[in-house]
């Protein structure tokens, strides 16, 4: 069987490399895998069409400034595809990139299975995309559980919910004894996430860094623990410097999760962190900024919340503050009110531990296995009809 994979960032390439080995364990006479992915995905075999990085670009200027790159590896994505004429497609996120590839290729090959691997977010702003969908997907797969329902109510294709990655991930998440021990100790751990975009680090770290000086005047010494990343590192340290309570600044993945594991509570920019930290039971106060350009698109956004948590919980479980209400008075007036025992925290903790209900699977099966049979269900589906059409003629 030849699957074509496309992703467009690194989070797609991370759940592409998984439904790589699924899709191997999946079909016993074998996979051959072509398309666009990272350095996780080659490693499982794909030969990327050109480097990921040419694509992985966020926010509207960025985009604006690599336009014509990006406009023509759609051209070379999708030429590719209809060259080699698999058995199926499979876009991974990043829908700006990934459904202009899918809509070139469904136009050359009416016939291919297409499945769009991570649903854009439809049930929050444009929601006529899903509709539009119809026309050159025919499987959604789901990473959120209520997605499926938004799906049917916005009249687009089927989408399944295949489980997040995250559920995967509950053992290092969450705190063994003396983790748990260290929770309740002090002075109280509190990670500080600024995000992991330099734009995001830029609007976001002095707000960040005043809250945490108003916090240590209102409940006394605090220790905060700074996850980051290499390509920012430099940035987020000059930055840190100026706050008046000095954090411990962590590089990678497995730093950040032992510091959920010990954590009284989170300051975290709005994004998968959000949901991470929710996983691992660390009671949390969300928040953001945008530029002016991006800021009017809150008028298009209709949803209750922009935290994650919040929306598969249905509940504003979480307190977020965005734009204005990120100030350090605001953001240190929430931390303190879910760092202490009381009725914040204890509404908040309660709320996380029904997360596990809402995103359970069917099955004791991992997400990434979820997909593959999706996936194979899809082609299977497809040929079937193929058969059937050819038998009528």
């Amino acid at each position: 069987m030849h699957i074509a994979l496309v992703a467009g960032e690194h989070s797609g390439d991370q759940l592409g490399f998984k439904l790589m080995r699924a899709l191997r364990d999946a079909h016993p006479w074998g996979v051959v895998f072509a398309g666009v992915g990272g350095e996780a995905m080659e490693a499982e075999g794909l030969k990327s069409l050109f480097p990921i990085s040419d694509i992985a670009v966020m926010g509207i200027l960025p985009v604006i400034a690599r336009l014509r790159t990006v406009l023509k590896r759609i051209r070379e994505t999708a030429e590719a595809i209809i060259a080699a004429r698999p058995d199926g497609l499979v876009i991974i996120d990043s829908p700006d990139f990934t459904h202009r590839v899918a809509r070139r290729v469904r136009k050359a090959l009416p016939d291919l299975p297409i499945v769009d691997y991570v649903s854009p977010s439809v049930w929050a702003w444009r929601p006529g995309r899903a509709k539009a969908m119809l026309a050159y997907v025919d499987r959604v797969l789901g990473l959120l559980p209520f997605e499926p329902e938004a799906y049917v109510r916005l009249g687009g294709p089927r989408c399944v919910y295949v489980g997040h990655p995250l559920i995967e991930r509950l053992a290092e998440l969450r705190p063994n004894e003396d983790e748990t021990r260290r929770r309740n100790a002090g002075p109280p751990v509190l990670v500080v996430l600024p995000g992991s975009r330099r734009s995001e680090i830029r609007r976001l770290m002095a707000d960040f860094g005043g809250a945490l000086g108003l916090l240590r005047e209102a409940i006394g010494p605090i220790d905060a623990v700074l996850p980051t990343l290499p390509h920012i590192e430099e940035e987020v340290r000059a930055r840190a410097a100026l706050w008046s309570v000095e954090p411990r600044i962590v590089l990678g993945e497995a730093a950040k999760f032992e510091a959920f594991r010990a954590a009284r509570a989170a300051l975290a920019a709005s994004g998968t962190v959000t949901l991470e930290l929710a996983l691992a039971g660390v009671p949390l106060v969300g928040a953001y900024k945008v530029g002016i350009v991006e800021a009017q698109l809150k008028y298009l956004i209709k949803v209750p919340s922009i935290l994650l948590p919040n929306l598969i919980l249905a509940d504003r479980a979480i307190p977020e503050k965005l734009q204005r209400d990120c100030s350090p008075a605001s953001l240190s007036v929430e931390l303190a009110a879910i760092m202490q025992d009381g009725p914040e925290r204890s509404e908040q903790l309660a709320a996380l531990g029904r997360l596990d209900r809402e995103m359970q699977l069917s099955d004791a099966g991992a997400p990434s296995a979820h997909a593959a049979r999706a996936v194979l269900e899809t082609i299977a589906a497809r040929a079937a009809g193929e058969r059937m059409g050819a038998r009528s003629r």
